[in-house]
């Protein structure tokens, strides 16, 4: 019981000696906050929002980023160099097995997602009065849906890259059309009703609708819920089958 937290806190470690990961994944939700919060036209309320504000959305959308970026980017680099290096069969001659190390990777990568979440929650209220997720079981809730079905996704791509360099270029790949449905460069409340569509079968665009519910005082809805949880079964079982520790 002792190696796992042992890995984890490793594993978090080595994530930390890494600048730009550790920037993008951990640092720039809030970052991203705090630029948006300075444009005076994102602190005023917006018909087109319902009568929200720019920056009101922007809190939870910062908070799936940091997903993406871990789940698409981080994490199935980790893993495809790990294997690619050989450490995970060599890990298989010890006592630790090399599934504990890989629930390590996961573990590690949700605690830094949740602290980069709070951070761009806490400047958000801090800084620009943007309201705490009024519901905050639901919140919980969504948040860790997300997780789930972005991190499958990124064991998948692991499970297929021959390399670290490969496995960060197919995530890239995904990360940046993920997130325009996500409502990264525009909030997802003025797209068109197609595209709105599109994205809440999305792994980001639906966690990111299940965030916003949760914020607005909601349980995450049925499709949503049900979205990220598929794509949790279907990768998150693709994955197991075909990753390969050698």
């Amino acid at each position: 019981m002792r190696v796992f937290p042992k890995l984890t806190v490793t594993e978090i470690k080595l994530l930390l000696r890494e600048p730009l990961p550790t920037f993008f994944s951990l640092l720039f939700p809030t970052v991203l906050v705090v630029i948006l919060g300075c444009i005076p036209a994102f602190r005023e309320p917006s018909a087109d929002l319902g009568g929200s504000r720019v920056i009101d959305l922007y809190v939870g959308i910062a908070a799936v980023l940091s997903l993406a970026t871990l789940g698409l980017q981080v994490v199935p680099t980790v893993l495809a160099g790990y294997r690619e290096k050989g450490i995970l069969r060599r890990l298989a001659t010890t006592p630790v097995r090399p599934s504990t190390l890989l629930s390590a990777q996961l573990a590690a990568a949700l605690l830094t997602a949740v602290v980069a979440a709070a951070l761009a929650i806490a400047v958000g209220r801090i800084a620009f009065d943007v309201p705490l997720p009024a519901h905050f079981a639901g919140f919980v809730l969504a948040y860790l849906l997300a997780a789930l079905g972005v991190f499958a996704i990124g064991l998948f791509i692991a499970a297929l890259a021959p390399t670290g360099k490969a496995a960060n270029a197919i995530g890239t790949l995904l990360f940046f059309p993920s997130m325009f449905f996500a409502g990264l460069w525009t909030p997802r409340e003025v797209f068109p009703e197609v595209l709105q569509r599109i994205g809440d079968f999305t792994p980001l665009g639906a966690g990111e609708r299940a965030v916003h519910e949760a914020m607005t005082g909601h349980w995450p809805s049925a499709l949503s819920a049900t979205v990220l949880v598929a794509y949790l079964v279907v990768f998150g079982l693709a994955a197991g089958r075909l990753f390969r520790w050698s």
